[in-house]
Parts: C-alpha cells; structure tokens; sequence
C-alpha cells in the first residue's frame, strides 16, 4: 500500500486488520513497516502493535478534556542510556532521532512537542503552555521551568462570566470559545529559556522533523480523527479550523487520511531561522493579536494586545521537594498545583503502610489494587485537593499561608490530616485546613482540561519531564494564520471572583496573572542518609485535567510502594478522588468488571461498602514514566512506560521491548 506524498512510494506493507493498520500507517512517515513491527537495523524501531484488549466507546468522565481511546496493552521498553515517551509514535521516534545523534535530553524535548503541535493538535502545541523540570546528572543540578500562559494585561475579574459592565451576557459563543479564554502563550519561550540552559543541538535543527511532516503530510491517527468528529460544530465555526480539519463537505477526516499543514511549516521555517523572538514580535505576533481580537460574528474577542505578547517571559522557579519514605519526590510549584497536591498526598499516605497493601493478580496491565488502598489514597487527595481548591494560585499573586510551600507541605500538619482518614468510611467531603488568619474564598473550581506528557532520559543522565497543554481539546478552536490553535486556558480561572461571604477566590482572573493548573511533571531521587537528593530514580507525568494528580500519585505508588515496572505502574487502573463523594475507578481497563453497572467487581462492590460512590467512566490518563534500575551486572538500566489509554510508546536508540 503506497503512502503518497512520503517519498515512500515503494512501501508496501502486508495485510492487517483496522486498528494495527492505522497504526501502521501512522509511523510510516519515519520509519517504514519493518521498523514499526520491530524489525531491521533503525536503531529507533517501535514496538509492534499492542493488543487491544478494550475498544474506545466508554462513556469518558465527566469533565475530561479529551475523549477516551479504550486500552491497549503495550510493551515495556529497556534502554541502558537513552528513552523518550511520547504521547504519539512520530513524536517519540522524532525524540529519538535527536538522541541518536547525540542532542540531549532537552533538545529531544524539543523536537517531540514541535512533532505533537502538528500530529496531536488537539492537545499542545505553540498557541499553549506547560510546564519542565529538568535534572543534570553531573551535578544534581535541578531547573523548574513555568512556561504558562498569562492573562492579558487589560483583563478584569469579571471577564468570563460577562461580556460587560453595561452587558451582562456570557462572553459568546460561550467563556471557553471566545477571545476572553485565549492566554499569552508560553510554550514557545520556556522551551527556547531550556535549550539555551542545556541544549547541545543547534536550535533550527530540531524543527527539521516537524517541519518535514508538516509538508510531506502524516496519515492522521484514530485518537485524532475521532476527536475531529466529536467537535465538528465548533472547528465549524472557525474558517481555518474547519479547512484544516473537515472536508469539501464539512465532514471530519478520517484516521489514516493524510493531512498536511503547509502554514504550520511556513511558521516552523520562521522560528527556526529567526528564534523564538520571532513568535512574540513581528507577524506571528500580529496574526495572533488580530486572531484574538478580530471581529468574527458572534464570537466576543479577547483583549490580548501586542504589548502582552512582547513582555512574556517564562520563569525558573524552585522545584517543590519532599521526602516520602526511601525516595525524594519533585515537582513544579505554583502557579501549577500539580507538585504541591502530590506532595501533600504523599505526606498523608506516609502515615499508612501501602507497601503492604499491594495489588493482587500482578500481570503487564499492573494487577488490581485493594479497596483499602484505593480507599486511603482517594481520602489523601480529597484533603489535597481541599487545600488546592481553597489556597492555590499563581503565587506571584496571592501568597500561599505562610508565604511558602512550607506550611501546607509541614509534616506536624499532614500528619494531622492524615488522622482525618477513617478507614472504614469515606470522608465524601473535606474541609480544607485553617491557618488562622483570614484567606481568600473557595470559588467554583473551574472543569480544568489537560495535555500531553513528555518524559526523556539522555546518554549523560539528564532527565526532562515537560506537560503541555492548549486546555480544552482543540483550545479555543481559534486557528491562527500561522497554522497553530490557541489556548483556552483563561478558563482554568475561577468564573466568580469573590465568594458567597464576598471574599476574594485566590483563583481569580487578574491582568498578568497565570491561571492555577493541575500540571504534574514529577522527579524522583533516592533519599540519602542526610536526607538530601541522591541518584535519579524515577520520571512520570500524564495529562488528564484535574485528575493529573490522581494519576500521577497512583503511579508514583505503583512504582515506590509496590515495586510495578514503569510499564505496570501507567497501566494500573486509574483510581482517586478530587474533593467530592464520587471516587474514579477507570472502566476502560481490562480487569474492571463492567458488566452490571459495575456491581460484579470487587473494587467496586467494596468501596461502595465504605461509602464510595464509585464512576466507572472511561479515564483520560496519558502517563508517560520512565525508572531507573539496576541490571543483573550492576549496570543501569532505563524502563519506559507508555498509558495504554492513549497512542504513546516508549522508545530509544536500541531499546529493548518485552
């Protein structure tokens, strides 16, 4: 079956059913079929198709950013020097390139989320934001990078609940499509402050494999084209949305049509030569404005100006880091409440001994988790959560109690909340702490969208963990000329600025400020003696809104507490709870028992005993790890993990899979 307009007109692969063919068709671009079944000398071959052990079709929870893609089974990848997991194969081989040629960690970094901008449009790309942590083998040395969007510098607290003072409608066609959604974009500048911290490559080498794709054209993967179809009425309402993405007939492209992006390329060409400069000044910055601010028939425009664009900067920031058992655990501080959540959560669970409440019937899909530890991890979060909901903004805005992580993350004080934990009934709500002194609100918690993760290990040690995000899936459905989406990540803001007693809700939209995330790029290190950071022990990360924590932290127990491989631990059954009475149990893995509504599995029969009321809706994790352990010589060894949930592999110059 020739691939057109690949240059590989020769290829021709053999017979397969639907689901391995597309994916077959997916990597063609890079690597031709004997390379995607495992097969000939590339050095960057992917594994052959997983089994497909649950199809796509479940009712996704309420509130997620993207739909659900069922589960396959996928295989554990083992490198001794290099891995990248991405959330899509050309990306993650696009990676591996880079690392085959000697670029590091951070230029691999690059090269996948350029890749992802055109390939997995609906979650990343140059119109968003996100967040890195970057570790340095040689010296320990550990960077936090926050490349979030701002509000625009005009913005008014009541921005998205009206169009007006003297209107007081909704902003139109609603807050999350219309201009008042759209925030600076980040992306572009932290991965440009990264490269310059520790790239080794020359920075237009890595756009070269986005930039082929995005001319040659890449055949477009189920995940894609079933998110095309599922948003048709909004992509619709936006000209080069709709050229984009529908046909002559205004129907979605199908998965395995080949979709080229000839602007995207344009753009790609003008940052590589002239830098990321080029994107906050000059005609990409005025196509951005004027996208922004345009007039378009019912649509309310934003108040983004040139002036807002020019003064982005990201920011380095001190990663937050806490010891949890043999292990210290790193993530990003606000304006992210990804590695504070997780922190906490931790905090609490180091007052119960999980280890001895590992999951049972342990196989490649991780096995089933107690009840007991599904019960205790769930209530951990849910007084997370509280705090999160409660205390957490940009904290360049609205200081933390204390005026620091430290008095959230104070062990007296986790340790009095984890004897808030009843073990034979759910908490259902928890109140967030008291700190004395008078603090903003609790607002309405806005329905946060997710992402996509990325997680890189290098031939030198060096580690990256970066989580991206436009917000919603396809942003705000705004298209720019350039031939990227924006974000419409103002709506990770609290609708109303005050509370019911009036009280201003930390979350709140203000000029400048950047909207609080759940984004958890996560680092862990073994613990020595002193209690200072050791050797590089563990990297993950997922996308999935809200629930990022939820998935993050089930991981990270996967892995510290119950010795799963990185490939079992983003397999295992999503579970948790943000703060409310329904606790998640993902219903898209294989050993969920659906059948009854759930009554037949014993997950769910025993949380519901103690309280839970248990959603078996399909989770939209897409968790990326990667752990670091020693070979039968003593020699290390790095295991890549991709979620069956979504289309990531884990991949590396040689790399093993089994």
């Amino acid at each position: 079956m020739p691939v057109a307009g690949l240059g590989l007109s020769n290829l021709r692969c053999p017979r397969l059913h639907a689901p391995a063919l597309a994916l077959l068709l997916l990597v063609a671009g890079l690597a031709g079929c004997g390379s995607m079944l495992g097969r000939g000398d590339d050095p960057c071959a992917l594994p052959a198709p997983g089994t497909v052990l649950r199809k796509a079709g479940l009712t996704t929870v309420f509130g997620a950013p993207e739909i659900g893609s069922g589960y396959t089974r996928k295989a554990l990848a083992s490198g001794r020097r290099e891995l990248v997991v991405a959330a899509h194969p050309l990306a993650a081989q696009a990676g591996c390139r880079m690392l085959q040629g000697g670029g590091s960690a951070v230029d691999a970094a690059v090269a996948v989320q350029m890749v992802l901008n055109l390939v997995e449009p609906q979650s990343s790309g140059l119109g968003g934001g996100g967040f890195m942590l970057h570790y340095r083998a040689a010296d320990g040395l550990l960077s936090a990078f926050d490349g979030r969007e701002t509000a625009p510098a005009a913005s008014t607290p009541d921005d998205l609940r009206w169009i007006g003072r003297d209107d007081r409608r909704a902003p139109q066609p609603n807050a999350r499509a219309s201009g008042r959604a759209i925030g600076t974009p980040g992306l572009l500048h932290m991965l440009d402050a990264a490269h310059r911290h520790a790239g080794r490559m020359p920075w237009p080498q890595l756009f070269e494999p986005a930039l082929r794709l995005a001319e040659q054209g890449f055949p477009i993967s189920p995940r894609l084209a079933d998110s095309i179809a599922a948003a048709v009425p909004a992509l619709e309402r936006d000209a080069r949305a709709r050229a984009l993405f529908l046909d002559a007939d205004g129907r979605a492209l199908r998965a395995g049509s080949l979709l080229r992006n000839p602007a995207l390329a344009v753009t790609f060409r003008q940052l590589a030569e002239q830098g990321a400069a080029a994107f906050y000044r000059g005609p990409i910055a005025e196509d951005i404005v004027q996208t922004i601010t345009g007039p378009r028939h019912g649509v309310t425009p934003g108040r983004t100006t040139l002036a807002d664009l020019a003064g982005y900067r990201s920011r380095k920031r001190e990663a937050i880091c806490t010891a949890y058992r043999a292990y210290i655990v790193c993530g990003m501080p606000p304006p992210s409440s990804g590695g504070l959540a997780v922190a906490q959560a931790l905090g609490i669970l180091q007052h119960v001994d999980l280890p001895a409440l590992g999951p049972t019937q342990i196989d490649a899909d991780g096995g089933r988790p107690s009840v007991l530890a599904v019960h205790l991890v769930s209530e951990a979060q849910r007084l997370a959560y509280a705090d999160r909901d409660r205390y957490v903004a940009d904290a360049d805005f609205v200081p933390l109690p204390g005026g620091s992580v430290a008095t959230l993350l104070d062990p007296a004080y986790l340790q009095q909340r984890a004897g808030t934990i009843r073990l034979a009934r759910s908490m259902g709500v928890a109140a967030a702490g008291e700190f004395g002194a008078p603090m903003p609100g609790v607002g309405v918690a806005p329905a946060e969208q997710g992402t996509t993760q990325v997680s890189i290990v290098d031939r030198d040690g060096d580690v990256v963990v970066l989580t991206s995000t436009i917000e919603s899936a396809f942003g705000s459905y705004h298209m720019t000329a350039g031939g990227f989406l924006l974000n419409n990540q103002l709506t990770d803001f609290s609708r109303e600025p005050t509370d019911s007693a009036d009280r201003a809700v930390a979350n709140r939209l203000q000029g400048g400020k950047r909207p609080r995330s759940s984004m958890a790029p996560t680092l862990v290190f073994a613990r020595r003696a002193d209690g200072t950071r050791g050797d590089f022990v563990m990297a993950t990360g997922s996308p999935g809104g809200a629930a990022i924590i939820q998935y993050v932290i089930k991981t990270l127990v996967g892995v510290l507490d119950w010795g799963l491989d990185a490939q079992q631990a983003s397999a295992l059954i999503d579970f948790g709870a943000v703060n409310g009475p329904r606790t998640f149990v993902g219903g898209e893995h294989p050993a969920v028992d659906l059948s009854d509504g759930g009554r037949n599995d014993g997950l769910y029969r025993g949380l519901q005993a103690l309280g839970h009321e248990v959603d078996l809706s399909a989770q939209g994790s897409g968790i990326a790890t990667i752990v670091r352990r020693a070979s039968a010589a003593g020699q290390a060894v790095y295991d890549g993990g991709a979620d069956p949930r979504r289309e990531g592999v884990a991949i590396g110059p040689l790399a093993r899979f089994r």
